[in-house]
């Protein structure tokens, strides 16, 4: 399954309802450990993307941050 472009602001909800999605499948016990495997793996790339998108949303928001308020702002 491919992923969103970073750019996307739904980047980060569609990651986590694929991870809840998958915390579903495997609590329900009917999955093959092969299988079950495979959707842990599938978890762990979600995760991995989704503390990127995190990391990347972080940045651009201390970015545009104005930071802390100077002399010249305070008058």
């Amino acid at each position: 399954m491919g992923e969103a472009p970073a750019d996307d602001p739904a980047t980060l909800a569609r990651l986590v309802t694929r991870l809840e999605a998958a915390a579903q499948r495997l609590r329900a016990g009917e999955l093959s450990p092969a299988a079950a495997a495979e959707e842990v793996e599938g978890c762990a790339q979600a995760a991995a993307h989704a503390s990127a998108e995190l990391e990347r949303l972080a940045r651009a928001a201390a970015s545009e941050s104005p930071g802390p308020p100077t002399q010249d702002r305070l008058v």
